[in-house]
């Protein structure tokens, strides 16, 4: 029996190999034609290539460009008819849900990160570790602030100490400013400098905290309440047929209930990124979507990088070869809903249906600003596996048979029977709602929950 290979789209003229995931040419390509998948150009032939040949670095190459002119063109697509479905979580008192109802430990500067993980050991409560809050400037500085206040305000944490050090940049009495209003029964505040034994005194305010907290109870709330981060990771030639269309599915189910969810990794839009322009639904939300793209592009130039040479080494050994590849890829994940809004660092969700969020496409600087930005949970596709986890739950879906069977203390759905037709989508939304209402993923069993702060300016 032949290698089966599958094409994507009719007007492919590659197909992908089931057991590599490399892609293979259907017919003879003549030198400079351009290479399609998905139904779009992937780049072009650097030499003539024929058919049932090997499609990759050697005879294929990027047709991507520097900035580009972009015209508003408005698509509407279908949406699914509503469901009206419930799911059990704590609806806090702004009306906002958690799907968790954690302690927290948010550490104003890196200076108590040890002070923090000391408190965490003695009560259970989670803390997550950064270099910052002191000796940064300008936007550097703001941003780390901006994050620092999502994750405070986080639902999913049912109380916050916020942990200071006392002389830093970030001190709290400067961060309060920015914090705005608080919950004073739910966030907490320890200056290490001001108190004898800060590591006691942070135990005592945890343990309060969590005396709080045991008093919340799980109650029925419409899925629209919910906001779910979408990324991938470890991409393969697998990721664009299974993982990332399944979590494409999801992603216009749950919009479709009057929920949000919010695609970042914007260098992994390149290539793509008309499509998701054609989804605007109005030309203010088209000009912002304009300004993400352009404005990523030149933080490349400005540091002297090239755009488009991004797929990593794991990437390219797993068969992506281009970046309108890997992002024709990256962006199903956003299936084909509208795009309502677009947020940049430090905002949070605030309009219904997909957004689209600033960021780059490195794992823990993206799985932090989608908690930031309000993300209840995240779905995070790979097809190389990592075992990286953000605050908040990180559902791994697996693109292949092979590293969900290899993995699988990472990887907590596996997505590849839909390289045999299987059919997914209930089974998956059902999974995640599950998830939502108490089931712990990986990460949260593996005890992996990490930040990264986007840093771009001066250390002093």
């Amino acid at each position: 029996m032949g290698i089966k290979i599958i094409k994507i789209h009719p007007d492919d003229n590659v197909g992908v190999n089931v057991e590599t995931g490399h892609k293979t040419a259907l017919r003879d390509i003549a030198e400079g034609e351009d290479i399609i998948k998905y139904g779009f150009p992937i780049g072009h032939a650097t030499k003539n290539i024929s058919e049932g040949e090997h499609v990759h670095t050697q005879n294929l190459k990027t047709n991507l460009k520097e900035k580009l002119d972009y015209v508003y063109s408005h698509k509407v697509f279908e949406t699914e008819k509503p469901m009206g479905r419930t799911i059990r979580a704590y609806l806090r008192p702004d009306g906002n849900i958690g799907i968790r109802n954690d302690i927290w430990i948010i550490n104003t500067v890196g200076c108590v990160n040890k002070v923090a993980e000391a408190i965490s050991k003695r009560t259970g409560a989670l803390f997550f570790p950064h270099p910052y809050g002191c000796s940064q400037l300008g936007d550097d500085h703001q941003l780390t602030q901006k994050i620092l206040k999502g994750l405070i305000k986080h639902p999913n944490a049912g109380g916050v100490l916020v942990l200071g050090l006392g002389c830093e940049n970030n001190n709290i009495g400067v961060f309060k400013d920015i914090l705005g209003p608080v919950d004073e029964r739910r966030v907490r505040f320890l200056n290490a400098q001001d108190t004898q034994d800060e590591i006691e005194e942070g135990v005592r305010i945890v343990e309060e905290l969590k005396e709080i907290a045991s008093q919340d109870t799980r109650q029925n709330v419409s899925v629209s309440k919910l906001k779910v981060g979408l990324k991938c990771g470890g991409s393969d030639g697998f990721s664009g047929l299974t993982a990332n269309p399944l979590i494409g599915q999801f992603s216009d189910y749950l919009i479709a209930e009057g929920g949000s969810t919010v695609l970042t990794e914007v260098p992994e839009m390149f290539g793509a990124e008309t499509i998701l322009m054609d989804r605007c639904i109005d030309e203010h939300v088209f000009n912002k979507t304009v300004t993400l793209i352009n404005d990523f592009k030149d933080y490349f130039t400005r540091h002297g990088q090239t755009i488009y040479e991004n797929p990593s080494p794991g990437n390219k050994a797993g068969g992506i070869t281009t970046l309108e590849e890997k992002s024709l890829g990256c962006t199903q994940k956003g299936g084909r809903a509208q795009v309502t809004d677009v947020l940049t660092y430090g905002d949070t969700v605030k309009v219904p249906g997909l957004n689209l969020l600033n960021g780059p496409g490195n794992d823990m600087v993206a799985v932090t600003n989608l908690t930031a930005a309000g993300c209840h949970l995240i779905l995070f596709s790979t097809g190389r596996g990592t075992p990286l986890g953000a605050p908040v739950p990180t559902i791994k879906v697996g693109t292949n048979n092979s590293i969900s069977d290899r993995k699988p203390n990472w990887i907590d759905f596996n997505a590849g029977p839909l390289l045999d037709g299987t059919d997914l989508k209930e089974k998956f939304i059902d999974y995640v709602l599950t998830v939502t209402e108490g089931t712990e993923t990986n990460n949260e069993k593996n005890g992996y929950r990490e930040i990264a702060i986007f840093k771009d300016g001066v250390t002093l």
